[in-house]
């Protein structure tokens, strides 16, 4: 392992896989389950399981996986489906904000250990993947096709409106943007907008991403 490595652990006797960016000290930022993100001395972040090196083929040079890292150490805006711990040590190696344990979900409906408290409920999430893999056999899986769309819907236009006055507030930031020397208050705040309207973004995306399937699902089927 090296500074700047993409690495994952087991979790829960290999349930889920939990991942960080080692910082070539001895330590590693990660996001830890439902809290922060953390520098925690490698020790602590693999709890005695093995720990792995994540290969990437455009993997980022490693100072500014490093940056990426450092940046947002402190961040507390973990969401299971749109903003975990793969999610952060992918950006960090890539640039892109993904997760392959969530989207195998999207694709396969199988929900296992990532049932752990997300946006909307267990339940739901479950309901919808089992449909997405079996399809709709009957009718009271086409209705519960529909009222799953419904509350997807909700919760776009919900992630709509928090994207816009995310939008607002970094044109606000902009126009106001410091000179040079100045305190960089304001620039801290201007990368947290940043980096909440592109979370926000990345939430949006992967919530239409699943109400498209669902919707597709339904009108594949014939009138009755």
């Amino acid at each position: 392992m090296a500074a700047a490595d993409h690495l994952r652990v087991p979790r829960q006797h290999g349930l889920f896989l939990h991942h960080g960016i080692d910082l070539g000290d001895g330590s590693v930022a990660h996001y830890l389950e439902g809290r922060e993100i953390l520098r925690s001395p490698l020790e602590e972040f693999s709890r005695g399981q093995e720990v792995s090196v994540v290969s990437h083929d455009q993997a980022s040079p490693a100072g500014v996986t490093l940056r990426r890292a450092m940046s947002r150490i402190g961040e507390q805006n973990y969401n299971l489906l749109f903003n975990n711990c793969e999610h952060f040590a992918n950006w960090c190696k890539t640039g892109r904000h993904r997760s392959g344990q969530v989207e195998d979900w999207l694709h396969t409906g199988s929900l296992g250990a990532l049932a752990l408290g997300q946006l909307m409920p267990a339940a739901l999430l479950t309901g919808l993947g089992l449909l997405l893999r079996k399809g709709l056999i009957d009718e009271a899986s086409k209705e519960r096709a529909r009222q799953g769309l419904v509350q997807l819907q909700r919760l776009r236009q919900t992630l709509l409106e928090k994207l816009e006055s995310t939008l607002e507030q970094a044109e606000v930031w902009l126009k106001g943007m410091p000179v040079q020397g100045a305190d960089d208050r304001l620039d801290r705040r201007g990368r947290q907008l940043l980096l909440t309207g592109r979370t926000i973004a990345d939430e949006l995306a992967a919530v239409e991403d699943l109400e498209t399937r669902i919707r597709t699902l339904l009108e594949s089927q014939p009138e009755t």
